[in-house]
């Protein structure tokens, strides 16, 4: 008689299998490479593998049981990987968090998901040693020793804890495809951050999907190069490591150190923000480099300017393609590829994975036609199981059988998804909506631009005025007027900034994105 087990593991859809299947199938190739100053750390499948099950097998030893949350503190590192992976096999679920935010937020979250033990970067050892106190649910401290510092009580070496343990499969554990993985928490604006309860099948199937339709092949070698605490990061490297390819770890971005990376790894997909491949391709040295490998060149996050893009088309000579998505339906659920780009003006996500329904809704419930602008929706099986202990908030990005993402999109006359902005970056101003992004777009257009926000601000003619923040390249002139007589050839009247505010570098969080309350918040009261 087959017992429960045995049928789990006949039919499951889990993480952790992905490693064990390329274990068996290519033991000896090269899964990661990571480098730390003048040392290389590289890991075959065999090797990843059997890592992934010491590190499951020692959460066990100190008492852990599946369902349990792990906690992650650290940037990029192998360690990290292995116990992000290793989190799958053992059916633990883990929560990476972000070590860019406050201490107060990091203790929310540790606290809020209840997690037993922390892995933390020892760069990090001495934040957390003044928090610890504050973390009552957290058992165990296992450090990376990714800067070398010594690791003192209560933190144990990462090496140290997985080493003694077997490097066998763990297949003594039911894990079923709605098991939650993970949870993400979203960044916290007006209330605290929610926990995104993310499952192995949302990560199994979206790691699948991109491999299709981004046409990434098992000769191609990644880059890991975003946080991995961020599901767009997350979602890649997955699949790189799925269809057996190889990617390579970066601590923290360097355009010299990419271009070096590129050369010398022969990689051929690259992921990064539309900033970062304007630094790369401002990079003095830039034609010295041999780029021949590369062949995408994946953005997410913020839109990619035109003088970015075709340049970045002519240097590299690859295909460039937007990818699009959220914490709440795991990435990527929209593809704006190749043949489309610089042929299509606009903020374009493009056509929806092949996992993927995609819809425009109004507020009533209704799809709405092409060309009409409402909330962008999504259906397939990589949303999200709901937010920790948040059924109410559940329940409301579920209304009328679709997923709510919270952002204004409509369908061109090719099908192709077009986002107009956030329900909540929407300008009301003198009776009219005004896009922010598309203010934007046309401000980068100036060369002399490195960076703009633009948003809505109290004012009492206009409701809300269209504020435009700049941040000029470095060693330009650029004046208010220039601006605004820029945004007067492209767009309508009340289209066009009130206000041009001149600033060093606008509010972002570590993952790259605008975060345009902290301007609505600051500069309230300009019109004042």
């Amino acid at each position: 008689m087959v017992t429960e087990l045995e049928k789990n593991l006949i039919q499951r859809v889990a993480v952790g299998d992905i490693f064990r299947r390329k274990a068996l199938a290519m033991p000896n190739r090269e899964a990661v490479v990571e480098k730390r100053g003048e040392v290389f750390s590289r890991l075959t499948y065999g090797e990843l593998n059997a890592h992934l099950n010491r590190f499951a097998r020692a959460l066990r030893s100190i008492g852990l049981q599946k369902g349990d949350r792990i906690g992650l503190l650290s940037p990029n590192s192998v360690e990290y990987l292995v116990a992000l992976y290793g989190c799958a096999k053992g059916g633990f679920t883990a929560v990476p968090v972000n070590p860019g935010l406050a201490p107060q937020d990091i203790v929310y979250i540790l606290n809020h998901a209840e997690v037993k033990a922390l892995v933390v970067d020892d760069l990090l050892c001495p934040l957390v040693s003044g928090i610890k106190d504050d973390l009552p649910s957290v058992q165990h401290y296992i450090a990376i020793p990714a800067t070398k510092k010594e690791i003192i009580a209560p933190f144990v070496d990462f090496h140290q804890f997985i080493r003694e343990h077997s490097g066998v499969e763990v297949e003594d554990v039911i894990i079923n495809d709605r098991d939650i993985f993970e949870i993400l928490y979203t960044s916290g604006t007006t209330a605290h951050p929610k926990g995104v309860m993310v499952t192995h099948l949302a990560v199994f199937i979206m790691s699948l999907t991109n491999l299709i339709e981004m046409k990434i092949f098992r000769e191609h070698v990644g880059t890991t190069l975003m946080p991995l605490f961020h599901c767009a990061q997350q979602t890649f490297t997955t699949s790189f490591l799925h269809i057996g390819a190889k990617t390579v770890l970066f601590r923290g971005f360097d355009p010299t150190e990419m271009l070096e990376a590129i050369q010398r790894e022969k990689i051929g997909v690259i992921f990064c923000l539309p900033a970062m491949y304007r630094a790369m391709l401002n990079h003095p040295r830039i034609k010295e480099y041999d780029l021949s490998s590369v062949e995408r060149c994946v953005y997410a996050m913020t839109p990619m300017d035109e003088r970015t893009l075709a340049e970045g088309i002519g240097v590299f000579g690859a295909d460039f393609l937007l990818g699009t998505g959220q914490t709440e339906f795991f990435p990527s659920t929209n593809t704006f590829r190749p043949e489309w780009q610089l042929k299509k003006r606009g903020n374009y996500w493009g056509e929806s994975a092949l996992t993927v329904d995609t819809a425009i809704m109004d507020d009533e419930g209704n799809l709405l036609p092409p060309g009409k602008i409402g909330e962008i929706v999504w259906r397939g099986p990589a949303v999200m199981e709901g937010y920790w202990k948040n059924p109410e908030a559940t329940e409301e990005t579920r209304k009328f059988g679709w997923h709510h993402s919270g952002d204004l999109g409509y369908f061109d006359e090719d099908g192709l998804l077009v986002f107009v902005d956030r329900k909540k970056d929407m300008i009301k101003t003198g009776g009219e909506n005004v896009p922010s992004i598309k203010v934007e777009r046309v401000i980068l257009n100036d060369p002399r631009v490195e960076a703009v926000a633009v948003v809505g601000l109290p004012h009492e003619r206009w409701i809300e005025a269209v504020t435009a923040f700049v941040v000029p390249r470095k060693g330009v002139q650029l004046t208010e007027e220039e601006v605004i007589a820029l945004c007067k050839k492209e767009l309508g009247g009340f289209e066009v900034p009130k206000k041009v505010v001149f600033v060093e570098e606008l509010p972002k969080t570590t993952t790259g994105k605008l975060q345009k309350h902290v301007l609505r918040e600051r500069y309230r009261d300009l019109y004042k």
